[in-house]
């Protein structure tokens, strides 16, 4: 989302994995999703969960790019899982991880010049690829086995959760003070 053109190349955001400072945002955005998903969640049902887990990895993936975004989300599944003392489902971590590539992906692809598309796609294509179809296919196929018919209210929440994210987002990328912080973390010096 950076507006900068060289930082648009895969080439580029790839780079940013050497980034001292955008490893160390990594690295908060991590923990950030970690304590959202699993400390500060509402659990309504097993299969039903509100939290933003997937704001800091959405997050990643539209501030420095789909390589960043997707090991935020992989990283913050993993960690989670074992802080937590869950088993790792390895179709959810790669839900969580294609969340962050999707968002990343589609922000440096599509809508570059209307910021508000550019996020509302973001946000929306990487819930639906990676909360409801990979995710819930994780939930269903493998233990503990989830009926699709229990699966099915997770479109309600994420659609609500991420109209959320969404504004969350937006107010932070119209901010002239964030958005100057940013750019200077993505500089490589």
């Amino acid at each position: 989302m950076i507006t900068n053109n060289s930082n648009n190349t895969a080439a580029a955001n790839l780079r940013l994995f050497g980034n001292v400072r955008v490893m160390i945002i990594s690295g908060l955005l991590v923990a950030l999703s970690i304590v959202f998903g699993k400390f500060l969640a509402f659990n309504i049902t097993d299969a039903i969960r509100i939290s933003f887990e997937n704001l800091p990895v959405i997050m990643a993936g539209i501030f420095f790019g789909p390589f960043v975004g997707g090991a935020v989300g992989l990283g913050a599944d993993i960690i989670g899982s074992i802080l937590k003392g869950y088993s790792i489902n390895p179709v959810i971590a790669l839900g969580a991880m294609s969340i962050g590539i999707i968002s990343g992906l589609v922000s440096m692809k599509l809508f570059k010049k209307n910021q508000t598309l550019n996020i509302a796609f973001s946000v929306g294509l990487a819930h639906l690829i990676g909360s409801l179809l990979i995710k819930s296919a994780g939930l269903h196929f493998l233990p503990p086995n989830m009926p699709f018919s229990l699966l099915v209210y997770r479109i309600p929440t994420y659609i609500g959760i991420g109209l959320m994210e969404f504004m969350i987002i937006s107010l932070l990328l119209k901010n002239r003070a964030f958005t100057s912080q940013l750019e200077k973390i993505c500089k490589r010096k």
